[in-house]
């Protein structure tokens, strides 16, 4: 950033030029949003933490000196708005889920592959004192902050600064070496994991790295490691997400309470926007995010989208992933929203069922109501590891396609989730020509299907799950993530935005070779139509813990 023009801006601000001060807050809300969110790891509280930093900034900025120290006065005030939350925070408080974790969102938004990747989710291994430096660090090397400023952020000298970061870089190092080794098929390494509960730790940061050192399958790596400060350098910033809303930093005060507040002390309209709206502008069949666009499917006479950008990070389509297979662990608990419904909607859920005769047409699929589906994954989200996922908005059809390679790794199946529900979820068909139990084509015997066979192993679902079939179709109202939980058995999802014609088509055409196996409708029409087995209002810590059957 231009350090004359900033100079400017705030000396202006300072004067009370209300535009200026809608400028500034406009120009370094991403830099504190970057540096809360890897801080604290998107945790639920990331959203207060940013605007008590910037309506703190914005309350004492007269008391500023020198407009050069702007972003260093400004990071301090960050920093020490997350140690006080920490001090604030019980333990037990401290191990609440996360609202949406950092290192995924990076993944995500800033399109990262390879090594880029491997170090975002490395993240997760360190403790909160290395993610708070880490958060700086990071800034530096991609550019936005200067060592000095990190260190006055820190509060030591510049020299103890370079010991600390080179201490917390080398256990970067270490849990980047975890990240590649929970990705690979080391037999022993799932012995030691055997008992772990699938949350990185200190603890078993230890114990892994201990394993990484004496094992030469583990230790080997396929590629040269590139330092991550390499890596990271010319990074952007990764673009604020929807829903900030001034009314948390005033004490969960109504929206219109905060900006009568607000406004009472004299902060212009704009600026109030510039905390309060999304930062992502929706219409019916796009999402336009914050430099880019998510562009999925609409519907030929849907308006075309408005593009609303700003100038933060470019928005990828890249799924994010996880490398580390949490165990199961206690149904979480459903939300107040679920138990205050009174419809019959949720009551009805998907049950194990037998496969249709290969002949048997499917009933009709009755029609509802379509306005495009948006996704964060784009026209075809492809979702490969554990963690990976993909938010759906809007209303209209999905197309869920299963690929299961027990040839690559046979075992039991996690199944995907869909949490965060908002709106209505159904399951409205399957299709794709078979089921995942049908015989492959060509397989010796019939022996070898969609759920492997004698001699590669079998992918094995969970006692009352339903077969999948290879396309699953399911009717959204509103928004939901669906999460790939992938642990033991390797497979791999598609997610499709669709429509009504597409299932219909698919649902009523055989194969065409072999034995014809139509589809099947599910949807009733009503709100009696199943809904997923793995469903639930909440947004858990590990989406795989979503008990099936569940409750919406």
């Amino acid at each position: 950033m231009d350090s004359q023009h900033w100079r400017a801006v705030i000396a202006a601000a300072q004067a009370g030029d209300r535009r200026a001060l809608d400028d500034l807050v406009e120009g370094w809300l991403p830099l504190v949003y970057n540096i809360v969110g890897r801080a604290l790891n998107g945790h639920a509280d990331v959203d207060d933490v940013v605007q008590d930093t910037m309506l703190r900034a914005v309350g004492n900025l007269a008391s500023l000196r020198d407009p050069d120290s702007f972003r260093s006065w400004l990071v301090a005030i960050a920093m020490r708005q997350i140690r006080d939350r920490a001090r604030r925070k019980t333990p037990d408080r401290l191990e609440e889920a996360a609202a949406s974790d950092f290192a995924e969102l990076t993944v995500l938004r800033l399109q990262l592959e390879g090594q880029r990747r491997e170090v975002a989710e490395a993240v997760r291994w360190l403790d909160d004192e290395d993610r708070h430096l880490l958060s700086l660090w990071w800034l530096e090397v991609a550019g936005e902050l200067t060592r000095r400023e990190l260190a006055a952020a820190v509060g030591v000298t510049r020299q103890h600064a370079a010991v600390r970061v080179q201490r917390m870089k080398e256990r970067l190092e270490t849990s980047r070496g975890i990240v590649r080794a929970l990705d690979g098929a080391c037999p022993d390494l799932r012995e030691v994991t055997g008992r772990w509960n699938g949350r990185p730790d200190s603890v078993w940061r230890k114990r892994l790295a201990r394993h990484l050192r004496g094992c030469g399958y583990c230790g080997g790596t396929r590629e040269a490691v590139v330092p991550a400060e390499r890596l990271l350098v010319g990074i952007a910033l990764v673009p604020l997400p929807v829903g900030f809303t001034l009314s948390l930093a005033l004490g969960g005060k109504t929206a219109a309470a905060a900006t009568s507040a607000a406004t009472s002390v004299g902060w212009s309209a704009k600026l109030l926007g510039a905390l309060t709206k999304p930062a992502v502008a929706m219409t019916a069949g796009a999402t336009i995010v914050a430099g880019g666009a998510y562009v999925v499917t609409q519907p030929p006479d849907a308006p075309p989208p408005r593009a609303a950008v700003t100038p933060t990070a470019t928005a990828g389509s890249a799924p994010p992933r996880t490398s580390a297979p949490p165990a199961p662990a206690p149904a979480p608990k459903s939300s107040p929203s679920a138990t205050k419904r009174t419809d019959p909607y949720g009551t009805v859920v998907d049950a194990v069922d037998r496969a249709p005769d290969p002949n048997a047409r499917p009933a009709a699929l009755p029609r509802r109501p379509e306005s495009g589906i948006t996704s964060t994954g784009g026209p075809k989200a492809v979702m490969q590891h554990r963690g990976d996922s993909v938010t759906l908005t809007g209303r209209g059809y999905v197309l869920v396609r299963w690929q299961i390679s027990p040839g690559s790794r046979p075992g039991g199946l996690v199944m995907p989730s869909w949490t965060g529900l908002k709106g209505r979820l159904f399951h409205v068909a399957s299709g794709g020509s078979r089921r995942m139990d049908d015989p492959l084509p060509g397989a010796p015997n019939g022996y070898a299907t969609g759920m492997g066979g004698p001699d590669i192993g079998y992918a094995v679902l969970p006692p009352g799950t339903q077969q999948m079939w290879q396309n699953e179709y399911f009717y959204l109202d509103g928004t939901v993530t669906l999460t790939q939980n992938e642990r033991g058995c390797d497979y791999g999802l598609a997610v499709f935005p669709s429509n009504r014609d597409a299932v219909d088509k698919d649902i009523n055409e055989g194969p065409a070779q072999g034995a014809i196996r139509y589809g099947l409708v599910r949807d009733t029409g009503t709100d009696s139509a199943p809904v997923p087995q793995y469903v639930t209002r909440a947004t858990p810590a590990d989406p795989a813990t979503v008990p099936q059957r569940s409750r919406v």
